[in-house]
């Protein structure tokens, strides 16, 4: 706890009013620290005090814990789980749950402080955490899965609850280990299905979750390309994504309905490119029915680590973070960059980005579809009622669209770039909630 509080004072320190991310945009070993670069950049155009940017940069609670299993071998083993609640001035705290074997607390910090600019750019009122579990999911069992969620639950069970810290999947999480979480977490404190969000639509989950952030995300990519005043939109435009997991497939899935061109996408293992755009629908039905994305035979088989580097309109990474850097970001040959992972650019990739004139939708506004849409199934919840999926997806149009009109207003008054942009709008709600509720 101590180095993250070290790491969010030398963050807070780095920026001033007058200075510009390249000159600080160097190699970061912090997650947390890259994260607060950019912050600190829009804390700068907006000139608080030190003693305010304290308040905001460091989270409320971080909470560690051991996880003793016994796997189906009948040893046991431990694993170590995560929790840090950054700022619920605005609502309770709210965030995903990975399984990763590289998860760590500094990464989780990191997430939990995005988390709550998500939440305020999208205006729904909830404030940021985030969980995981330091595990590779692909060595566990379903049992063994299911018996280190339950332990997790357990452990955690203090400190969240519908109305104190919502909880949702993340990498590596779905629909089934949420339900486990309801039903653990029921256990304890009695039936309360708004105690987590993303649940199986059978188990009080909310129709359009699953496709949630990548519908998010092409409304996002929507919105931009007519405020930059491209008249055709997303028809005819080519996208490559990297990562084809729910976020990524789903994003394909939509920007194919909408008349785009995906003409690359990867997964961990492999990828497949053709410049005809590739048939989503068909590619998606070949990976539900167990198969390898490699093997699919509506495209060549392409080298993971290029994905980044192929020429088209739209490049949306939907992986994991840190993949466009101050090594690559140089070679990207997009028109666009549309942040559908977490923290996908670094603080040096983000800069050269800006040189080369290329715009970033940043992630904390582009995939805010999943949270929105959590939030409509914590009310959904509350009241035990059920929307239809295309209030669902009406709703979450709505949201997607307003907050990005905040942002492009910001941007053009200002002249700041998008991802200034919107944590400007998104420190001046959650700043305004503290100073009215007294804790500045």
């Amino acid at each position: 706890m101590l180095r993250l509080a070290n790491n969010f004072r030398k963050s807070a320190a780095i920026l001033s009013r007058n200075t510009s991310l390249g000159q600080y945009a160097t190699p970061f070993s912090s997650a947390a620290e890259d994260t607060n670069i950019f912050l600190c950049e829009a804390l700068g155009e907006l000139q608080y005090p030190e003693r305010l940017q304290k308040l905001l940069l460091n989270p409320r609670r971080t909470m560690t814990c051991e996880l003793v299993v016994q796997m189906d071998n009948g040893e046991i083993d431990t694993f170590e789980g995560y929790r840090v609640q950054h700022d619920n001035s605005r609502g309770p705290f709210k965030g995903g749950i990975r399984y990763h074997p590289e998860v760590e607390l500094d990464e989780v910090s990191s997430l939990a402080s995005l988390m709550t600019w998500k939440t305020s750019i999208m205006d729904v009122p909830f404030g940021g955490a985030k969980g995981g579990i330091t595990v590779d999911p692909s060595k566990l069992s379903e049992r063994e899965m299911e018996q280190l969620t339950r332990k997790f639950v357990v452990s955690m069970k203090e400190i969240i609850g519908p109305f104190t810290d919502i909880p949702a999947p993340d990498m590596n999480t779905d629909s089934r280990v949420m339900a486990w979480f309801f039903d653990e977490y029921s256990k304890h404190e009695g039936f309360t299905p708004a105690a987590v969000t993303g649940k199986p639509v059978y188990l009080h989950g909310s129709q359009g979750r699953e496709a949630a952030t990548g519908r998010g995300t092409v409304i996002a990519t929507r919105e931009m390309l007519k405020a930059f005043g491209d008249n055709e939109g997303l028809k005819n435009k080519t996208v490559v994504i990297q990562g084809f997991g729910n976020v990524g497939s789903w994003a394909a899935q939509l920007f194919h309905e909408m008349g785009s061109k995906v003409i690359a996408v990867t997964d961990v293992a492999s990828g497949i490119s053709n410049p005809n755009g590739i048939d989503i629908t068909a590619l998606r039905e070949h990976i539900d029915k167990g198969n390898a994305l490699e093997s699919f035979s509506g495209g060549d088989s392409m080298n993971v680590n290029d994905i980044l580097y192929t020429h088209c309109d739209i490049l949306v990474p939907a992986a994991i973070g840190g993949v466009i850097n101050g090594d690559n970001a140089h070679k990207l040959d997009c028109k666009y960059v549309v942040e559908a992972a977490n923290a996908p650019c670094t603080p040096a990739g983000d800069a050269i980005l800006r040189q080369k004139g290329i715009p970033v939708l940043p992630d904390v506004y582009t995939n805010g579809g999943g949270v929105t849409v959590s939030f409509f199934e914590w009310v959904q919840n509350l009241q035990n009622f059920t929307w239809s999926e295309r209030k669902v997806n009406e709703e979450l149009d709505h949201k997607m669209t307003r907050a990005f009109t905040a942002i492009w207003k910001i941007h053009k008054e200002s002249n700041l770039n998008l991802r200034t942009a919107a944590f400007v709008k998104a420190i001046k709600r959650v700043t305004r909630a503290h100073v009215h509720r007294g804790f500045a």
